[in-house]
Protein backbone atom coordinates (compact mmCIF):
# COMPACT_ATOMS: atom_id res chain seq x y z
CA UNK A 1 0.00 0.00 0.00
CA UNK A 2 1.03 3.52 -0.50
CA UNK A 3 0.20 5.39 2.19
CA UNK A 4 0.73 9.27 2.52
CA UNK A 5 1.69 10.97 6.07
CA UNK A 6 1.00 14.35 6.88
CA UNK A 7 2.92 15.91 10.35
CA UNK A 8 2.73 19.64 10.28
CA UNK A 9 6.12 19.94 12.93
CA UNK A 10 9.94 20.92 12.11
CA UNK A 11 11.50 17.34 11.46
CA UNK A 12 13.08 15.66 13.25
CA UNK A 13 11.81 16.37 16.03
CA UNK A 14 12.85 15.43 19.80
CA UNK A 15 9.48 15.67 21.48
CA UNK A 16 6.60 12.66 21.50
CA UNK A 17 4.78 13.38 18.70
CA UNK A 18 7.74 13.68 16.20
CA UNK A 19 8.94 10.44 17.94
CA UNK A 20 5.53 8.45 17.93
CA UNK A 21 5.35 10.00 14.19
CA UNK A 22 8.65 8.53 12.51
CA UNK A 23 8.01 4.93 14.80
CA UNK A 24 4.77 4.28 13.09
CA UNK A 25 6.15 5.20 9.54
CA UNK A 26 8.82 3.36 10.00
CA UNK A 27 6.86 0.38 11.13
CA UNK A 28 4.21 0.76 8.64
CA UNK A 29 6.86 0.74 6.16
CA UNK A 30 8.85 -2.40 7.95
CA UNK A 31 5.24 -3.77 6.95
CA UNK A 32 6.07 -3.77 2.97
CA UNK A 33 4.25 -0.41 2.43
CA UNK A 34 5.56 2.90 0.69
CA UNK A 35 5.61 5.61 3.20
CA UNK A 36 5.66 9.26 2.19
CA UNK A 37 5.80 11.33 5.14
CA UNK A 38 5.58 15.32 4.20
CA UNK A 39 6.86 17.65 7.40
CA UNK A 40 8.21 21.03 7.66
CA UNK A 41 12.25 21.44 7.25
CA UNK A 42 15.06 20.99 9.72
CA UNK A 43 15.30 24.70 11.12
CA UNK A 44 19.20 23.31 12.29
CA UNK A 45 22.03 23.57 9.71
CA UNK A 46 22.94 21.51 8.09
CA UNK A 47 19.47 19.36 8.33
CA UNK A 48 20.04 16.31 10.62
CA UNK A 49 19.15 12.78 9.24
CA UNK A 50 15.76 11.68 10.81
CA UNK A 51 17.09 7.87 10.50
CA UNK A 52 20.25 8.90 12.71
CA UNK A 53 18.30 10.96 15.06
CA UNK A 54 16.06 8.44 16.07
CA UNK A 55 18.56 5.70 16.35
CA UNK A 56 16.83 3.55 12.64
CA UNK A 57 18.41 1.98 10.05
CA UNK A 58 17.51 4.03 6.58
CA UNK A 59 14.72 2.30 4.82
CA UNK A 60 13.97 2.08 1.22
CA UNK A 61 10.35 2.60 1.71
CA UNK A 62 10.19 5.22 4.33
CA UNK A 63 10.86 8.85 2.65
CA UNK A 64 10.70 12.25 4.41
CA UNK A 65 9.52 15.13 2.32
CA UNK A 66 10.14 18.45 3.27
CA UNK A 67 7.03 21.17 2.50
CA UNK A 68 8.47 24.13 1.51
CA UNK A 69 7.03 26.64 4.61
CA UNK A 70 8.46 30.54 5.35
CA UNK A 71 7.67 33.85 7.21
CA UNK A 72 5.61 34.26 10.80
CA UNK A 73 3.84 31.13 11.91
CA UNK A 74 0.65 31.43 10.35
CA UNK A 75 1.96 31.73 6.80
CA UNK A 76 4.38 28.77 7.82
CA UNK A 77 0.87 26.49 9.06
CA UNK A 78 -0.85 27.65 5.44
CA UNK A 79 2.03 27.30 3.68
CA UNK A 80 2.50 23.71 5.05
CA UNK A 81 -1.39 23.11 4.15
CA UNK A 82 -1.27 24.10 0.90
CA UNK A 83 1.41 21.93 0.29
CA UNK A 84 -0.38 18.87 1.99
CA UNK A 85 -3.57 19.41 -0.10
CA UNK A 86 -1.15 20.14 -3.06
CA UNK A 87 0.69 16.76 -2.63
CA UNK A 88 -2.55 14.85 -1.91
CA UNK A 89 -4.15 16.06 -5.11
CA UNK A 90 -1.38 15.56 -7.27
CA UNK A 91 -0.70 12.06 -6.31
CA UNK A 92 -4.88 11.00 -6.69
CA UNK A 93 -3.24 8.30 -8.68
CA UNK A 94 -0.39 6.88 -6.49
CA UNK A 95 -1.38 6.97 -3.15
CA UNK A 96 -4.12 4.58 -1.54
CA UNK A 97 -4.70 6.16 1.92
CA UNK A 98 -3.43 9.66 3.79
CA UNK A 99 -2.69 9.50 7.16
CA UNK A 100 -2.80 12.12 9.76
CA UNK A 101 -3.05 13.26 13.34
CA UNK A 102 -3.23 16.98 12.62
CA UNK A 103 -7.38 17.91 12.86
CA UNK A 104 -6.59 20.84 11.07
CA UNK A 105 -5.09 19.41 7.37
CA UNK A 106 -7.88 15.99 7.72
CA UNK A 107 -10.51 18.94 7.94
CA UNK A 108 -9.03 20.60 5.14
CA UNK A 109 -8.56 17.80 3.23
CA UNK A 110 -11.78 16.33 3.41
CA UNK A 111 -13.20 19.60 1.79
CA UNK A 112 -11.93 18.44 -1.72
CA UNK A 113 -14.09 16.48 -3.74
CA UNK A 114 -13.61 12.88 -3.05
CA UNK A 115 -12.48 12.16 -6.83
CA UNK A 116 -9.53 14.35 -6.05
CA UNK A 117 -8.21 12.41 -2.56
CA UNK A 118 -7.73 9.47 -1.65
CA UNK A 119 -9.02 7.67 1.42
CA UNK A 120 -8.03 9.79 4.32
CA UNK A 121 -7.90 7.96 7.96
CA UNK A 122 -7.26 10.56 10.91
CA UNK A 123 -5.61 9.53 14.18
CA UNK A 124 -7.20 11.41 17.17
CA UNK A 125 -4.33 12.34 20.36
CA UNK A 126 -7.68 14.01 21.91
CA UNK A 127 -10.51 16.31 21.43
CA UNK A 128 -9.36 19.63 20.59
CA UNK A 129 -12.06 21.95 21.87
CA UNK A 130 -10.72 20.10 25.73
CA UNK A 131 -7.63 20.65 25.10
CA UNK A 132 -7.58 23.94 23.70
CA UNK A 133 -10.18 24.98 26.73
CA UNK A 134 -7.79 23.92 29.28
CA UNK A 135 -4.95 24.56 28.40
CA UNK A 136 -4.12 26.89 31.05
CA UNK A 137 -4.18 23.85 33.28
CA UNK A 138 -1.88 21.69 31.24
CA UNK A 139 1.47 23.92 30.20
CA UNK A 140 2.60 26.80 32.46
CA UNK A 141 1.76 30.02 30.98
CA UNK A 142 -1.29 28.54 28.25
CA UNK A 143 -3.86 30.50 27.32
CA UNK A 144 -7.33 29.43 27.07
CA UNK A 145 -9.01 28.94 23.64
CA UNK A 146 -11.50 31.91 22.39
CA UNK A 147 -15.39 30.82 22.32
CA UNK A 148 -15.10 31.44 18.50
CA UNK A 149 -12.07 29.08 18.44
CA UNK A 150 -13.65 26.57 20.30
CA UNK A 151 -16.30 26.43 17.35
CA UNK A 152 -13.97 25.73 15.26
CA UNK A 153 -12.49 23.06 16.24
CA UNK A 154 -15.98 21.78 17.62
CA UNK A 155 -16.94 21.90 13.87
CA UNK A 156 -13.17 20.39 12.53
CA UNK A 157 -14.32 17.24 14.83
CA UNK A 158 -17.65 16.69 13.95
CA UNK A 159 -16.37 17.13 9.91
CA UNK A 160 -13.48 14.67 10.42
CA UNK A 161 -15.13 11.99 12.52
CA UNK A 162 -18.40 12.10 10.04
CA UNK A 163 -15.97 12.05 6.76
CA UNK A 164 -12.70 10.25 7.59
CA UNK A 165 -12.89 7.05 5.66
CA UNK A 166 -10.62 4.99 8.86
CA UNK A 167 -10.96 7.12 12.32
CA UNK A 168 -7.91 6.13 15.39
CA UNK A 169 -8.40 6.83 18.99
CA UNK A 170 -5.43 6.54 20.95
CA UNK A 171 -7.63 5.16 23.56
CA UNK A 172 -11.03 3.62 24.18
CA UNK A 173 -12.46 6.18 26.66
CA UNK A 174 -11.57 8.96 23.67
CA UNK A 175 -13.05 6.70 21.06
CA UNK A 176 -16.86 6.53 23.85
CA UNK A 177 -16.67 10.39 23.74
CA UNK A 178 -16.89 11.14 20.52
CA UNK A 179 -19.63 8.61 19.60
CA UNK A 180 -21.48 9.50 22.43
CA UNK A 181 -20.58 13.53 20.82
CA UNK A 182 -21.49 12.96 17.07
CA UNK A 183 -22.75 9.37 16.74
CA UNK A 184 -21.42 6.18 15.96
CA UNK A 185 -19.47 5.30 12.95
CA UNK A 186 -17.98 2.45 11.41
CA UNK A 187 -14.32 1.74 10.58
CA UNK A 188 -13.16 3.06 14.05
CA UNK A 189 -10.29 1.06 16.07
CA UNK A 190 -8.05 2.46 19.75
CA UNK A 191 -4.93 1.82 19.26
CA UNK A 192 -2.33 2.79 21.83
CA UNK A 193 0.80 4.04 21.37
CA UNK A 194 4.12 2.06 21.24
CA UNK A 195 7.71 1.28 22.50
CA UNK A 196 10.78 -0.55 20.51
CA UNK A 197 12.16 -3.05 22.27
CA UNK A 198 15.86 -4.63 22.38
CA UNK A 199 15.25 -8.21 20.54
CA UNK A 200 17.80 -9.79 23.60
CA UNK A 201 16.42 -8.15 26.22
CA UNK A 202 15.94 -10.20 29.63
CA UNK A 203 14.55 -9.26 32.53
CA UNK A 204 16.36 -8.69 35.59
CA UNK A 205 14.95 -8.98 39.19
CA UNK A 206 14.96 -5.79 41.20
CA UNK A 207 18.18 -5.03 43.06
CA UNK A 208 19.15 -5.41 46.50
CA UNK A 209 20.50 -3.01 48.44
CA UNK A 210 21.76 0.50 48.22
CA UNK A 211 19.96 3.89 48.50
CA UNK A 212 16.66 3.53 46.40
CA UNK A 213 15.96 5.61 43.20
CA UNK A 214 12.30 6.47 41.97
CA UNK A 215 12.80 8.32 38.55
CA UNK A 216 10.23 9.92 36.05
CA UNK A 217 10.78 10.46 32.80
CA UNK A 218 9.21 13.24 30.64
CA UNK A 219 7.41 16.72 29.86
CA UNK A 220 7.55 18.81 33.43
CA UNK A 221 4.27 20.48 32.66
CA UNK A 222 1.88 21.04 35.76
CA UNK A 223 -0.63 17.84 34.59
CA UNK A 224 2.58 15.76 34.52
CA UNK A 225 2.36 15.92 38.32
CA UNK A 226 6.24 15.48 39.15
CA UNK A 227 5.27 18.30 41.74
CA UNK A 228 3.57 15.81 43.08
CA UNK A 229 6.36 13.37 43.09
CA UNK A 230 8.56 15.96 44.83
CA UNK A 231 6.48 16.31 47.34
CA UNK A 232 6.10 12.72 47.92
CA UNK A 233 9.61 12.40 47.70
CA UNK A 234 10.11 14.72 51.23
CA UNK A 235 7.98 11.98 52.79
CA UNK A 236 10.30 9.43 51.58
CA UNK A 237 13.99 10.48 53.51
CA UNK A 238 15.89 7.60 52.19
CA UNK A 239 14.81 7.53 48.65
CA UNK A 240 16.71 9.51 45.89
CA UNK A 241 14.95 10.89 42.77
CA UNK A 242 15.97 10.90 38.83
CA UNK A 243 14.03 13.53 37.04
CA UNK A 244 14.39 12.81 33.37
CA UNK A 245 13.34 15.79 31.08
CA UNK A 246 12.31 19.10 30.91
CA UNK A 247 14.31 21.59 28.83
CA UNK A 248 16.67 25.20 30.48
CA UNK A 249 14.65 27.16 28.20
CA UNK A 250 10.91 25.98 29.78
CA UNK A 251 10.09 27.66 32.91
CA UNK A 252 8.78 24.29 34.73
CA UNK A 253 12.36 23.04 35.13
CA UNK A 254 13.33 25.88 36.92
CA UNK A 255 9.99 25.86 38.67
CA UNK A 256 10.47 22.18 40.13
CA UNK A 257 13.75 22.49 41.00
CA UNK A 258 13.16 25.96 43.03
CA UNK A 259 10.39 23.20 44.68
CA UNK A 260 13.44 20.76 45.39
CA UNK A 261 14.94 23.30 47.07
CA UNK A 262 12.22 24.89 49.57
CA UNK A 263 11.21 20.80 50.17
CA UNK A 264 14.69 20.92 51.26
CA UNK A 265 15.48 17.64 48.73
CA UNK A 266 17.72 19.13 46.77
CA UNK A 267 20.37 16.97 47.60
CA UNK A 268 18.19 13.97 46.93
CA UNK A 269 17.29 14.57 43.58
CA UNK A 270 19.03 14.35 40.67
CA UNK A 271 17.32 17.07 37.43
CA UNK A 272 19.14 15.54 34.30
CA UNK A 273 17.48 17.80 31.76
CA UNK A 274 16.74 16.98 28.16
CA UNK A 275 18.84 14.03 27.38
CA UNK A 276 18.86 12.08 23.76
CA UNK A 277 16.16 9.73 23.70
CA UNK A 278 18.61 6.83 23.39
CA UNK A 279 20.26 7.58 26.52
CA UNK A 280 16.61 7.27 28.35
CA UNK A 281 16.82 3.08 28.71
CA UNK A 282 20.03 3.38 30.45
CA UNK A 283 18.53 6.02 33.20
CA UNK A 284 15.51 4.04 33.48
CA UNK A 285 17.58 0.96 34.20
CA UNK A 286 19.40 2.67 37.20
CA UNK A 287 16.40 3.28 39.26
CA UNK A 288 14.11 0.93 40.92
CA UNK A 289 10.81 2.51 40.79
CA UNK A 290 9.29 4.21 38.06
CA UNK A 291 6.48 6.59 38.00
CA UNK A 292 3.84 8.41 36.32
CA UNK A 293 2.13 10.93 38.58
CA UNK A 294 -0.44 12.88 35.98
CA UNK A 295 -3.01 15.11 37.96
CA UNK A 296 -6.35 14.25 37.06
CA UNK A 297 -7.40 16.64 34.26
CA UNK A 298 -9.78 15.67 31.45
CA UNK A 299 -6.87 15.26 28.84
CA UNK A 300 -5.21 12.71 31.19
CA UNK A 301 -8.30 10.63 32.53
CA UNK A 302 -9.64 10.54 28.59
CA UNK A 303 -6.74 10.76 25.82
CA UNK A 304 -3.09 9.94 27.81
CA UNK A 305 -1.70 7.19 26.51
CA UNK A 306 2.02 8.49 26.90
CA UNK A 307 5.06 7.02 25.38
CA UNK A 308 6.67 7.19 28.83
CA UNK A 309 4.28 3.79 29.60
CA UNK A 310 5.20 1.58 27.18
CA UNK A 311 9.05 2.42 27.76
CA UNK A 312 8.65 1.69 31.66
CA UNK A 313 6.95 -1.40 31.46
CA UNK A 314 9.49 -2.65 28.50
CA UNK A 315 12.51 -1.35 31.61
CA UNK A 316 10.90 -3.90 33.98
CA UNK A 317 10.61 -1.91 37.28
CA UNK A 318 7.92 -1.86 38.98
CA UNK A 319 5.36 1.22 38.09
CA UNK A 320 3.64 3.55 40.79
CA UNK A 321 1.37 5.57 38.89
CA UNK A 322 -1.93 7.50 39.34
CA UNK A 323 -5.23 5.95 39.10
CA UNK A 324 -6.87 7.34 35.97
CA UNK A 325 -9.19 6.12 33.18
CA UNK A 326 -6.79 6.11 30.53
CA UNK A 327 -4.24 4.71 32.31
CA UNK A 328 -6.42 1.69 33.57
CA UNK A 329 -6.68 0.66 29.78
CA UNK A 330 -3.03 -1.03 30.05
CA UNK A 331 -2.26 -0.98 33.65
CA UNK A 332 -3.92 -2.73 36.79
CA UNK A 333 -3.40 -2.25 40.67
CA UNK A 334 -1.73 -5.19 41.64
CA UNK A 335 -1.02 -6.87 38.55
CA UNK A 336 1.26 -4.99 36.74
CA UNK A 337 2.08 -1.63 38.51
CA UNK A 338 0.66 -0.15 41.72
CA UNK A 339 -2.37 2.62 41.20
CA UNK A 340 -2.73 5.62 43.69
CA UNK A 341 -4.76 8.56 44.23
CA UNK A 342 -3.91 11.27 41.06
CA UNK A 343 -2.72 14.18 42.87
CA UNK A 344 -2.33 12.94 46.65
CA UNK A 345 1.70 12.64 47.61
CA UNK A 346 0.72 10.74 50.78
CA UNK A 347 -0.48 7.72 48.56
CA UNK A 348 2.09 8.29 46.12
CA UNK A 349 4.60 8.15 48.87
CA UNK A 350 2.42 5.19 50.35
CA UNK A 351 2.64 3.49 46.80
CA UNK A 352 6.15 4.06 46.23
CA UNK A 353 6.96 2.71 49.86
CA UNK A 354 4.69 -0.19 49.58
CA UNK A 355 6.61 -1.69 46.28
CA UNK A 356 10.50 -0.86 47.96
CA UNK A 357 9.25 -2.87 50.86
CA UNK A 358 8.18 -5.97 49.16
CA UNK A 359 10.86 -7.55 46.36
CA UNK A 360 8.28 -10.45 46.03
CA UNK A 361 5.90 -7.83 44.95
CA UNK A 362 7.91 -5.87 42.95
CA UNK A 363 8.75 -8.45 40.98
CA UNK A 364 5.96 -9.55 39.89
CA UNK A 365 4.46 -6.55 38.66
CA UNK A 366 7.57 -5.55 36.96
CA UNK A 367 7.97 -8.59 35.45
CA UNK A 368 4.14 -8.85 34.19
CA UNK A 369 4.67 -5.36 32.76
CA UNK A 370 7.69 -6.37 31.34
CA UNK A 371 5.74 -9.02 29.50
CA UNK A 372 3.31 -7.30 28.53
CA UNK A 373 5.19 -4.97 27.04
CA UNK A 374 5.49 -7.30 24.12
CA UNK A 375 1.69 -6.36 22.92
CA UNK A 376 2.76 -2.46 22.33
CA UNK A 377 5.23 -2.48 20.50
CA UNK A 378 5.79 0.16 17.10
CA UNK A 379 5.03 -3.53 14.85
CA UNK A 380 2.17 -4.31 17.07
CA UNK A 381 0.28 -1.15 16.61
CA UNK A 382 1.56 -1.02 12.57
CA UNK A 383 -0.40 -4.51 12.01
CA UNK A 384 -3.42 -2.89 13.69
CA UNK A 385 -2.59 0.37 11.69
CA UNK A 386 -2.77 -1.71 8.20
CA UNK A 387 -5.77 -4.03 9.03
CA UNK A 388 -7.69 -0.61 9.54
CA UNK A 389 -6.03 1.37 6.26
CA UNK A 390 -6.91 -1.61 4.18
CA UNK A 391 -11.03 -1.41 5.84
CA UNK A 392 -10.81 2.06 4.64
CA UNK A 393 -9.58 1.90 1.09
CA UNK A 394 -12.20 -0.79 0.92
CA UNK A 395 -15.11 1.64 2.42
CA UNK A 396 -13.89 5.09 0.28
CA UNK A 397 -14.82 2.56 -3.17
CA UNK A 398 -18.44 0.84 -1.35
CA UNK A 399 -19.66 3.60 0.83
CA UNK A 400 -21.62 7.21 -0.04
CA UNK A 401 -19.69 9.72 1.60
CA UNK A 402 -21.51 11.60 4.12
CA UNK A 403 -21.92 14.83 4.51
CA UNK A 404 -22.08 16.53 8.23
CA UNK A 405 -24.66 16.98 9.81
CA UNK A 406 -25.35 21.29 10.62
CA UNK A 407 -26.33 22.43 13.73
CA UNK A 408 -28.83 25.01 14.09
Amino acid sequence: MRIRYLADIRFPLERANGIQTFETCYALAERGHTVHLLVRPDPVRPPRDPFAFYGLAPHARLLVQRARVFGSEPARRMAYVGNAAAAVATARGRTDVVLTRDLGVASVLLRLPRSLRPPLVYESHGFAPVFAATMPDLVSGGVAASTSKLRRLLAREERVWRLAEGYVTITKGLAVELADRFGSRDAVMAIADGVRLDPQRRFMPPRQGGSPVVAYAGHLYPWKGVDVLLHALALLPDVRGSIIGGHPSERDLARLQDLARTLGIEARVTFAGFVHRSTVPALLAQADVLVMPHSATPVSERYASPLKLFEYMGAGKPIVASDLPAVREVLRDGENARLVRPADPRDLASGIAAVLADDHVAERIARTAFAEAASYTWDRRAEQLDGLLKIAVTRAVKRPVKRPVRRS
